[in-house]
């Protein structure tokens, strides 16, 4: 592993948690973050995909965490996540964020039925028939996604869907998308990516399937470290930063129908009376903070030092406040 970074081949390994010892297969992952002191993993272990977090952006440690506890606040399911204390051929990693990864395992857990699952992997899974860096056609309307499972006409649905958002208009678009996409998912997903305030959540770092129930596609959230008032490199950024409307292809078309933006304004209504709320979400912020405080306290690993850890909660705070105002006053633009 360590002679090629960015080699995402697995390697055979041993895991022992809590005492008990497991087979596993690991490689590092991520992006930018393969050339940090502080790596980050994917585990399989016992046929199922777990990642081992750094977190080495984020100064609270809790920002994917909290998001992925406020999905299902709102009717979307998002991987579980707990904080570990990880340790690595007998070397101290610190504190890391296990989180569950989305496969076959993820729906069954939850009793749903999943005939096909795409990653959006880079910001080409924008929706569009063209690439946003060179606004020449796509190589493939699959462009920016990863096949992950389901039969092969998957792959035909999905650059169906995309082909024909693209190029029809009118009543004819509405209904077709309608019968294709759970459109109540998407907009439930689309307003955790706009609340959590998730620049990077829209063109890439999303999980889409079918549901074998109703042969609509749904989304799954995924990657939401650059959440809550910070981007994904840790950096304070305005509350302000994502727009109402997000950012991709098929979000513009769908919030160019009046009966799915009024859809979109009520989703978005119910969530700041309710789960997008202080009263909600600083619970589960502060118990999170304190149940990490003594082993983030003795860890020497992080990038960020202890005080500002323990002033996480008044950063995510604040942006909750801010951020409820906001869109409160762009509900009447939508």
């Amino acid at each position: 592993m360590e002679k090629n970074l960015w080699n995402d081949l697995y390697v055979p390994g041993t895991m022992t948690t809590n005492g008990k010892k497991t087979s596993i297969s690991v490689r590092y992952r991520g992006g930018h973050t393969r050339s940090y002191p502080k790596k980050s993993y994917e585990v399989v272990r016992k046929n199922q995909a777990f990642h081992y977090n750094a977190e080495y952006d984020d100064p609270s440690l809790i920002r994917n965490a909290l998001s992925f506890a406020f999905f299902p606040m709102i009717g979307v399911p998002a991987p579980r996540t707990k904080h570990v204390l990880l340790t690595v051929n007998g070397e101290s990693k610190g504190v890391y964020l296990e989180i569950e990864g989305v496969e076959r395992l993820f729906f069954r857990r939850r009793r749903i039925g999943a005939a096909s699952l795409f990653y959006a992997i880079n910001n080409r899974a924008d929706f569009g028939l063209f690439s946003s860096e060179s606004n020449r056609p796509k190589s493939s309307l699959l462009a920016g996604y990863e096949y992950r499972f389901g039969q092969s006409a998957e792959k035909t649905r999905l650059k169906a869907l995309i082909k024909g958002l693209n190029t029809l208009t009118g009543q004819r678009a509405e209904t077709f998308l309608r019968a294709r996409l759970d459109v109540d998912n998407y907009l439930r997903w689309l307003a955790g990516a706009v609340l959590t305030g998730n620049y990077d959540g829209f063109e890439q770092n999303y999980a889409i399937y079918r549901s074998s129930k109703t042969g609509k596609l749904r989304m799954i959230p995924w990657d939401y470290e650059g959440t809550w008032g910070r981007n994904c490199y840790g950096r304070l950024v305005e509350s302000d930063l994502v727009a109402v409307s997000g950012y991709n292809v098929l979000t513009r078309k769908l919030l160019g129908f009046s009966s799915i933006r009024r859809q979109y304004r009520a989703v978005l209504q119910e969530a700041i009376n309710g789960a997008f709320t202080e009263n909600k979400l600083m619970p589960v912020v502060h118990g999170m903070i304190d149940n990490l405080e003594p082993y983030v306290r003795e860890d020497p690993t992080r990038r960020w030092s202890y005080r500002e850890f323990v002033g996480e909660p008044y950063v995510i705070q604040n942006y909750i406040r801010e951020r409820r105002a906001i869109i409160k006053g762009q509900l009447h633009h939508l």
